[in-house]
């Protein structure tokens, strides 16, 4: 494959997943938002089983450490994350919200460091605190109105990378056999139903949802485009570029969310969120500066 056609792939990729925080924002207007995560996990996920079982005799885990790590990674990864991200994004914009979520490698490598011993250097921490500004960019508390609700929305969707960084460390040592895109269908069929569990603990109910065009539009663009097409495309990058370089995608979904927003709502983001989302971006170069400059250097074309 021509290095064009990775790059190409690797627009879509951060198109389509900078595009689902749109959808989750439009969306939100006709469904609760945490029935509304669940419906997208269930076919997401039977969409994704389905294709594994086509290229793939090991479609399910078979061993406890295969359960184990399907179900951190549908706990956290899927239900929790995604039932803090929904119910933030009412209170804040859906390219606000990718710009938070961008946070998360950042704090993968702090949990990394607490949990697993990886070393966090001084310039690594000061990455983190870089981050953390850029979020405080974005938040703008005010200290006479904690609860308003930015502060409300940005706590939620930061709670919802917290949850993701977690569960990204908790599964790296449980390594295994199990192909990527079977654990990947087992963590949704997993959360979608944690989820749909917790929404009705918090009484939303099915009769609620307006099954309106726009409604379906969203919840098959959810569901179908960034839940199951992304994650195709997202299993043949890590193919093709690794761990490393697939994570950038994290940088091109706030630019992507912020580009559609402003065709599909007319929305224009403000300079502070700007500035929160350098400062975030900023702090992951900090901290993974080495696996950049890797990058960097193999993208290189050779000289003779």
């Amino acid at each position: 494959m021509t290095r064009a056609s990775t790059t190409g792939l690797f627009l879509l990729l951060g198109l389509l997943w900078g595009g689902s925080f749109v959808a989750i924002e439009i969306g939100l207007a006709d469904f609760p938002p945490v029935l509304f995560a669940s419906y997208r996990f269930y076919i997401a996920g039977v969409a994704i089983l389905g294709f594994t079982l086509i290229t793939t005799d090991h479609w399910r885990p078979r061993r406890y450490d295969e359960w184990l790590v399907a179900g951190i990674a549908g706990v956290l990864m899927i239900a929790g994350t995604h039932a803090f991200l929904y119910l933030g994004v009412p209170y804040i914009s859906g390219d606000v919200a990718a710009i938070i979520i961008s946070f998360s490698p950042v704090l993968t490598a702090v949990f990394a460091s607490l949990l697993l011993e990886d070393r966090l250097t001084r310039i690594s921490l000061a990455g983190f605190f870089c981050g953390l500004v850029g979020i405080g960019l974005i938040s703008q508390p005010d200290p006479s109105n904690l609860l308003s609700a930015n502060v409300i929305g940005v706590s939620l969707v930061f709670a919802s990378a917290i949850v993701w960084a977690l569960g990204t460390v908790l599964t790296r040592p449980l390594r295994t056999d199990m192909p990527v895109q079977s654990l990947q269908a087992w963590a949704m069929l997993i959360g979608a139903p944690l989820l749909h569990v917790t929404a009705i603990a918090r009484g939303e109910s099915a009769a609620a949802i307006a099954w309106t065009p726009v409604a379906a539009g969203t919840l098959a663009y959810l569901g179908i485009m960034a839940g199951t097409v992304a994650f195709l495309i997202y299993f043949e990058l890590l193919d093709r570029l690794g761990a490393a370089e697939i994570n950038l995608i994290g940088y091109l979904e706030p630019v992507a969310a912020t580009g559609l927003s402003y065709l599909i709502l007319g929305r224009l983001i403000d300079i502070s969120s700007v500035a929160g989302f350098v400062a975030i971006f900023v702090g992951f170069a900090l901290i993974k500066r080495t696996a950049i400059r890797e990058i960097t250097t193999s993208a290189r074309p050779p000289t003779n």
